[in-house]
């Protein structure tokens, strides 16, 4: 079984209410959910969440929402406690971003692939950097990958470091990846991330996937070409009205 789950919180620092803001006439949760539900890898989706609005709001179009406590640390955890507290089972859990609402179904098939064919614990979408601009934005987080196309590390830096190449011609000499924050976990490793300590590299990154990377798990990495755009700020809400129009979604 494979179930997903959308961790939503209404008390966003830079966007309160993120989770409930219009969209083009949905809001952002139920853009997620309908592509999430829209899998057909995923069996159950749940919306995690830390406020009766989200819930109700859930309810009006028909999407199962879980309340867990607004102390939770990150979505994972939250993750986490919703599976705890419907006793759930899955073999598969997806930690799916509540702020991409140009999320594809198909991103999460691949996942589901993934995860079942192969040693990994985790797997994750990964896309190729395209701008210049991205390897020194904090937040654009960079992964580094294995032959096998494992991640060796993800890092806000830009890795790998291309020595003795001009630093504008280096998505020319080499692929850099781009991480986005999705996860399908096994629920071994699900249930390990939360029982672990945050880790040294996780604190000085603050970057909650080092934690079981630095544990020694194995992350597969899933490479996409659908674009996603997260919704952080009220800029970013906009860019994301505006692709929806354009495409007509």
């Amino acid at each position: 079984m494979v179930v997903g789950i959308i961790p939503a919180r209404y008390a966003a620092t830079r966007l309160p209410g993120k989770p409930l803001i219009d969209l083009n006439g949905q809001t952002m949760v139920e853009r997620v959910w309908r592509a999430a539900a829209a899998s057909a890898a995923v069996d159950r989706v749940i919306v995690a969440t830390d406020d009766q609005r989200i819930v109700d709001a859930c309810a009006s179009f028909g999407a199962e929402a879980c309340m867990t406590d607004p102390d939770l640390p990150a979505g994972t955890d939250r993750c986490e406690a919703v599976v705890r507290a419907l006793r759930l089972q899955p073999d598969i859990v997806i930690n799916i971003q509540g702020d991409e609402p140009l999320l594809h179904p198909s991103i999460l098939t691949q996942l589901v692939h993934a995860l079942r064919g192969s040693n990994a614990d985790v797997s994750t979408p990964v896309s190729r950097l395209l701008f210049a601009d991205e390897l020194d934005d904090a937040a654009v987080v960079k992964v580094a990958r294995a032959a096998d196309g494992h991640a060796v590390y993800f890092s806000r830096s830009p890795i790998p470091f291309s020595r003795d190449v001009d630093r504008a011609a280096w998505l020319q000499t080499r692929p850099y990846w781009r991480h986005i924050g999705i996860y399908a976990y096994t629920l071994q490793a699900l249930r390990r991330h939360v029982s672990l300590p945050p880790s040294p590299l996780e604190r000085a990154e603050s970057l909650e996937q080092l934690r079981l990377l630095e544990a020694g798990a194995r992350f597969a990495c899933v490479e996409t070409d659908h674009v996603l755009l997260s919704v952080d700020t009220p800029a970013d809400a906009d860019r994301v009205r505006a692709y929806l129009r354009e495409h007509g979604l």
